[in-house]
């Protein structure tokens, strides 16, 4: 049990890490060559991995290559460029806060799509987080809207937000057929293969020019990042349930702020500090909301 959360542990600090490598990664990179190489790494790993533990993987067919195509598209391709563009344009602590609220577009749709009951510690969660978000985003001042403190690289983390609560919704589809890990193997390959064309075009025949610090970045994002952290993740929720493993997401922007500000240099506000406890609280509350209804 120890082992599990320790993999949990690790699993958010890699996470975290994400934010740093994708930050150094898009000063260099073009964001579709960056989200193609990641998920070339992620693929292969993934694969090997899958057919390791999984002797007789379930093959998708029909209805099911259909979504996974489009679990592709929206968590791998979307959130991946959106995520490389964002990272270039703002700090690495302010994106991840931002991207914490994942856990609370998900619970928003599912009520719409799935018919998921709200209820009061849900609707507090949602509440206390989005405030937090909205004090990250506008830095502590309410007049950032109109002296320009809201900007592209803000829009391209939250359309990362709106990628993942898409992928999220369409995996819980996929799973009914397949497991976590096929399902991201399956996904991660789909997204890849819409990735190459458009990387082509964005300097991906120049990738032996890239700097080692790009190269180190691609190989984190793809294998720490990517493969570990979701094998640990979707381990940890057969071993310890969904709703304490989920509880350790909570760590990523913690882990991510501090290694911004400790590897990047950037600056720790009190508007990062308090949207980040808000945003945590919130994902608390709306986690064991779940769990209750």
């Amino acid at each position: 049990m120890a082992a599990t959360y320790l993999k949990l542990l690790l699993m958010a600090f890699f996470w975290g890490g994400t934010f740093i490598t994708g930050r150094v990664l898009a000063q260099s990179v073009g964001p579709f060559s960056g989200a193609f190489l990641r998920f070339a790494v992620a693929s292969v790993c993934l694969t090997a991995i899958m057919l390791k533990m999984e002797r007789h993987p379930v093959r998708p067919t029909g209805r099911h290559l259909a979504l996974l195509l489009l679990m592709g598209l929206t968590g791998i391709f979307a959130y991946n460029v959106l995520f490389l563009k964002g990272l270039k344009l703002i700090e690495a602590g302010r994106a991840s806060i931002i991207i914490a609220n994942n856990p609370i577009g998900i619970a928003l749709m599912a009520v719409v799509f799935f018919g998921e009951r709200l209820n009061i510690l849900k609707v507090a969660g949602i509440l206390v987080s989005v405030a937090g978000a909205i004090i990250v985003i506008m830095r502590g001042e309410a007049s950032a809207l109109l002296t320009g403190g809201f900007g592209r690289g803000e829009l391209y983390i939250l359309g990362c937000v709106a990628s993942w609560v898409a992928y999220s919704l369409l995996g819980k589809l996929v799973m009914s057929r397949l497991s976590p890990l096929a399902a991201v193997t399956f996904s991660s390959a789909a997204g890849t293969l819409c990735l190459f064309p458009a990387a082509l075009m964005d300097g991906l025949l120049d990738a032996d020019s890239y700097p080692l610090a790009a190269w180190g970045s691609i190989v984190y994002l793809g294998f720490f990042g990517t493969v570990l952290g979701f094998v640990w993740y979707y381990q940890g929720i057969q071993r310890i349930g969904p709703v304490r493993a989920g509880l350790f997401i909570n760590f990523v922007p913690v882990f991510a702020v501090l290694l911004s500000v400790l590897l990047l240099g950037e600056p720790l506000t009190l508007s990062l500090v308090a949207g980040a406890a808000l945003v945590c609280t919130g994902v608390c509350l709306t986690t064991l909301g779940a769990y209750r209804s």
